[in-house]
């Protein structure tokens, strides 16, 4: 099998993996308050947490060196989790999706204002186009726009801002102090508002909050597997494949159909993102943030795969990121 095949079956696995994880917090959020299930996710987590970190050998304190930045990627990866939690539980799986897909876009936005990249007129068109492709899956003014599809639009704008703050402080901060703080916030913010809707869990559901957060890291370390086998172009598109399990796991467990809007919208959604992953590959980009955003943004429980394979000291910075 070749390097790049290989990268694509072990993200193709991840992907999957990240779409049964997507499954149990559906099937948990029926019950469960967003903030309750988030906040135990995180809980559970810090164990796999702790040994992470234990792997960093880089001195310094926690102190961030940029904390306006990471008041700004923790306050939007705190708002990305629980809102992508809530959005999970009230939408079909595919609906979801479709509008998490266009995080790349939104990525390729702001990466004007903050690393100063120049979108030209190609990759602009994509954008647009995409957004088009969101539009058809609101389909507003036809059908109502509730909290769950507000929630993942908000999940999808959070999620690029905390990508795009990543791909501007990730040369200088420590990884350990990018991951620690969104997991230390969503701790702290969701165990305040758990007094206010918690509910008993048995403990079939407690261990199911425990395969959440193990799901997610799963997946997260198949990821880095993928990113070390296979070219980045070939990886990051394996992570739409997600719509294809959605489309499944909502038949079987849920009782969804994907609709014809939110089949088109979708396909228009995907293929501007590769388009733009596409452009940026062949270097058109000098930052390229979509193509080197490594992790599918959803909650602090996951670590980012950049951050965990900095840790890991598998991917030391390369001469363009100092810029960013």
């Amino acid at each position: 099998m070749s390097p790049n095949a290989k990268g694509a079956m072990l993200a193709l696995t991840a992907f999957a993996v990240f779409a049964t994880h997507d499954v149990i917090i559906k099937i948990l959020g029926a019950t469960y308050s967003p903030f309750q299930i988030v906040f135990f996710s995180v809980l559970l987590s810090f164990p796999l947490a702790t040994v992470m970190l234990m792997r960093d050998a880089k001195p310094g304190t926690l102190v961030p060196v940029h904390p306006w930045w990471m008041a700004l990627r923790t306050a939007a990866a705190t708002v990305t989790g629980v809102a992508a939690f809530y959005a999970f539980s009230v939408l079909p799986l595919a609906q979801v999706y479709a509008i998490l897909f266009a995080t790349p876009l939104l990525i390729t936005v702001l990466a004007i204002p903050v690393l100063g990249e120049t979108v030209r007129l190609r990759r602009w068109i994509a954008v647009l186009v995409g957004l088009v492709g969101v539009m058809v899956v609101l389909r507003p003014g036809q059908t109502p726009l509730t909290g769950g599809h507000l929630a993942a639009l908000a999940s999808a704008v959070c999620g690029a801002i905390a990508s795009i703050v990543v791909r501007k402080i990730g040369s200088e901060e420590r990884p350990v102090v990018m991951l620690i703080y969104p997991m230390v916030a969503n701790f702290v913010l969701m165990g305040c508002a758990l007094p206010f809707v918690y509910e008993p869990m048995p403990i079939t559901h407690l261990g199911m909050l425990g395969v959440i957060a193990l799901f997610a890291w799963i997946a997260s370390f198949l990821v880095i597997l993928a990113y070390q086998a296979g070219e980045a172009a070939i990886i990051a598109p394996m992570q739409y494949s997600q719509i294809i399990w959605a489309t499944i796991f909502g038949m079987l467990f849920f009782d969804e159909t994907m609709d014809l809007f939110t089949g088109v919208g979708a396909t228009i959604i995907i293929a501007s993102g590769l388009y733009i992953v596409l452009r940026e590959s062949k270097g058109t980009s000098q930052n390229t943030p979509v193509l080197r955003n490594r992790s599918r943004t959803v909650t602090s429980a996951e670590p980012r795969v950049s951050l965990f394979m900095r840790v890991l000291g598998q991917t030391p910075p390369r001469q363009e990121e100092t810029t960013e």
